[in-house]
């Protein structure tokens, strides 16, 4: 059979067995389903020899992994199949109550009901457990091979054989060399010579032509031919010439690529290789873009001069640097035809030692001289890098420098280790060093042009190299590189796809599951809800509530009140959604509101004092108030905290519990009107009715008096100065209160002025003691007279003795 028709019966036997598993019980399951199990069953008998017996070499332990994986992802299906209508059974045995005790009846209808539900419920975790059950043993089957085939691998790593530097080693392992390329020659002579090769040639000579001389066109031509296409590309705008140019130096590598799978179908389509020969040939495509890869990606890193600290280079030696990396291209092609050549062949250990020293030499060397050559750039470039670059491209040229100087001791330690017998160990750690110094260098390659298209599309040219959008591109190359980089050092495909399915798998809390799937639908679910949330406080906020009588505060409230609302209901429909038990869930909310009673709880008190504000609403946006000694109008209410804008135009954010706990002042509270206090003092004699007349007419004769009540004067009394008076008026907007309370002091001043009215400033009489001291005129006495204190222009009442009346102080 097939290999492709026994994959097609594995997926239908396993499609078959999910949908017997919906089926009331095990034993009902239809052929197909019973089958796929019996063939389970015999396959994990059989791993369980292989595994116990650890004789099977790593491949085949690889392929009855691949099948074990197929039948737990299978059974991994199966474990929630029929959750709804095993959640409807609950529910309905939930509805009838709980079951009688010992000694208690029932109805005979409830009773037969209830036993009719709970073997259906029985029948239905059935399927379950036996899924369950089965992807337990699948899953422990393949951990178990995980585990002999990584101990097989670390054996081999550690493993010590010949040294090839031993010149006992090198005859054998000439002659097995020699051997090898001696079988190959003769393979492929024969077949040069045959003439049934002969007869195929002629037979198939017009496509051979058309092969040969498309791979002779692409190979010759194909790097003018990417060069006259990127001419013709930037007529299309000067401002993407650096995307042009990325753009012509792939097709530089593509065009030869072609043309070398054309010559080597050319080459298979012949005939002309023997058995050895063909299997190499399956290989060359890939050695073929493993060195125009390389070669490109000099020219990229080293022609267009991106300064980088993992490859640093100095002036002047741009070509030797391409040349040193593409040496490694051809160290790196030669290790992996020795690698093929080992397995169709079979070399001696210590052959394999001995031809793969001097590449492993060769490797260290090219590394040294590349890190030789980037010294002192490096040198010059560590004074700027600091000044001239952000806090994310400083640490990105730290990691760079990190990997280059980790790459250059290996490249030291590994010729010792080949040296040493641990040739194996040397090979895992030089050519991986060198992968990864690729990979990385292809990375900082690729984030250049995608800054340079978004710099084209956006029009911000290059400075969007430097941009945001470059650096969290650089993010997510790194983030995708991972996995490659896992590859490179050893790990498997197969490592790889058994962390996916464990993430995608989850990890249970209680009886809930939290995988990817449900974190997926619960975040759509939620940004669904969330933005149709505001949404309709867009439309309620514009359109609906500005129609209504409602105040602008209601309106505020109602909006806020609306949306804490759809949050919380977008939160719990997600939950749901996402196959969330919310009893489960307030278990934990039970448990964090310990925490929450004792660490948040100042941040608790002010969202329940939010919740209040926005319920009775002492304050609404747009009110002046007065609290904490602040003033200003509300201009937003959050959960948290509210903000007042003072009158000098400043934020103050007050915690929504002060506004609570604390004592408010609202001059705006459900309306505007409010009272001004004008005080004015006038100079002793003056007529006090005269100047009750002249105030109250300039009370009523301003336009924000309300007369109704009338403004009026009061008579505060005599001060130490002046007689005190008062205009005390109900105004129809308080928020006028300053403009007001100006207007009607410059109308005073004019008034006062007019009917020659005096307005005093604060004045003191000095009474000395002993004034005959003064009039005795002698120096003696002077000196021991008290001298008179100057009185200031405003002297505070406290420093004197204060004579409560006016005129000159009395000498």
């Amino acid at each position: 059979m097939t290999p492709i028709l026994t994959a097609l019966r594995t997926v239908l036997l396993g499609l078959a067995f999910v949908a017997g598993l919906a089926l009331p019980a095990l034993a009902q399951l239809n052929a197909d389903a019973r089958a796929y199990y019996q063939d389970w069953l015999k396959t994990a008998a059989r791993a369980e020899e292989v595994i116990d017996a650890k004789r099977a070499s790593s491949a085949a332990l690889e392929t009855l992994r691949v099948e074990l994986t197929t039948y737990r992802q299978n059974f991994l299906d199966a474990r929630t199949g029929n959750g709804d209508r095993i959640i409807t059974l609950e529910g309905q045995l939930s509805a009838l109550g709980p079951a009688p005790g010992d000694g208690e009846s029932e109805p005979e209808d409830i009773a037969n009901l209830r036993a009719s539900l709970e073997q259906q419920l029985n029948d239905l975790k059935v399927p379950r457990i036996v899924s369950e059950e089965a992807y337990s043993r699948a899953d422990g089957l393949i951990s178990e091979i995980d585990t002999i085939i990584r101990e097989r691998r670390t054996r081999i790593l550690l493993e010590r054989g010949p040294s090839p530097v031993n010149p006992e080693n090198w005859s054998g392992a000439l002659r097995a060399l020699n051997r090898s390329g001696s079988l190959l020659w003769n393979e492929t002579a024969n077949k040069l010579s045959s003439q049934a090769t002969a007869e195929r040639i002629r037979h198939e000579l017009p496509v051979l032509l058309i092969l040969l001389a498309i791979a002779a066109l692409l190979i010759l031509r194909g790097r003018s031919w990417a060069r006259a296409a990127g001419n013709y590309l930037r007529r299309f705008g000067s401002s993407g010439r650096g995307v042009w140019s990325f753009v012509v130096s792939l097709l530089e590598v593509v065009l030869p690529f072609i043309g070398i799978i054309c010559l080597t179908a050319a080459v298979e389509l012949s005939g002309i290789l023997g058995i050895r020969g063909t299997l190499l040939l399956d290989y060359v495509p890939g050695w073929a873009l493993l060195i125009l890869s390389f070669h490109w990606l000099g020219n990229q890193l080293f022609s267009s001069r991106i300064e980088n600290d993992l490859v640093p280079v100095q002036e002047g030696r741009l070509n030797e640097t391409r040349l040193m990396v593409d040496i490694l291209a051809v160290i790196l092609v030669l290790q992996d035809a020795l690698r093929q050549l080992d397995v169709i062949e079979s070399i001696p250990a210590e052959a394999h030692a001995v031809a793969s020293f001097p590449l492993i030499t060769a490797a260290a060397l090219v590394l040294l001289r590349l890190h030789r050559i980037g010294v002192k750039q490096r040198q010059k470039q560590t004074s700027t890098t600091a000044e001239e670059d952000g806090a994310i491209s400083v640490g990105a040229n730290r990691l760079m420098t990190l990997v280059r100087r980790a790459t250059y001791l290996l490249g030291f330690v590994s010729p010792v280790l080949a040296v040493l017998g641990y040739v194996n160990a040397a090979e895992a750690l030089i050519y991986p060093a060198v992968s990864t110094l690729a990979l990385l260098a292809a990375l900082m390659v690729f984030q250049r042009f995608l800054g340079d298209v978004y710099g084209w599309l956006s029009g911000a040219g290059s400075a969007a190299r430097d941009s945001l959008f470059s650096v969290l591109i650089g993010f997510v190359l790194v983030a995708l590189a991972i996995p490659m980089l896992a590859l490179i050092w050893g790990a498997r495909i197969a490592d790889l796809t058994e962390l996916w399915s464990k993430f995608l798998e989850g990890f249970q809390i209680g009886d809930a599951r939290i995988s990817p799937t449900a974190f997926l639908s619960f975040a759509v679910v939620f940004a669904i809800g969330y933005t149709l949330t505001r949404l309709v406080q867009g439309s309620l906020r514009n359109s609906l509530l500005p129609k209504t009588k409602i105040d602008p505060g209601g309106q505020n409230a109602i909006t806020a009140g609306l949306g804490y609302v759809g949050i919380f209901l977008s939160a719990v429909i997600a939950i749901s959604t996402a196959g969330l038990n919310l009893s489960s869930l307030a278990i934990v909310a039970g448990a964090l509101s310990v925490g929450i009673g004792f660490g948040l709880q100042t941040i608790v008190s002010n969202f329940v004092s939010g919740i209040i504000l926005l319920i009775e609403r002492p304050i609404s946006k747009g009110d002046w108030i007065e609290v904490g000694g602040l003033m200003g109008y509300v201009r937003d209410i959050s959960v948290r905290s509210t903000r007042i804008e003072t009158f000098d135009r400043s934020d103050v954010i007050v915690p929504n519990s002060d506004l609570i706990s604390g004592t408010v002042t609202n001059y705006t509270r459900g309306n505007t009107v409010g009272r001004v206090i004008v005080p004015v003092g006038v100079a002793y004699g003056t007529d006090p009715r005269k100047i009750e007349a002249i105030l109250l007419d300039i009370a009523k004769a301003h336009p924000m008096v309300l007369l109704n009540p009338a403004p009026y004067v009061v008579f505060q009394g005599f001060g130490a100065d002046s007689l005190d008076f008062e205009i005390r008026a109900i105004l129809r907007d308080v928020n006028w209160v300053l403009s007001v309370k100006s207007d009607m002091n410059y109308e005073i001043a004019r008034r006062f002025g007019e009917e020659g009215i005096e307005i005093p400033f604060a004045q003191r009489d000095i009474w000395i003691r002993n004034p005959e001291a003064l009039a005795s005129g002698t120096p003696e006495a002077a000196k021991q007279a008290p001298q008179p204190t100057a009185a200031p222009m405003k002297p505070d009442l406290g420093d004197m003795q204060d004579a409560g009346g006016e005129g000159d102080a009395d000498k």
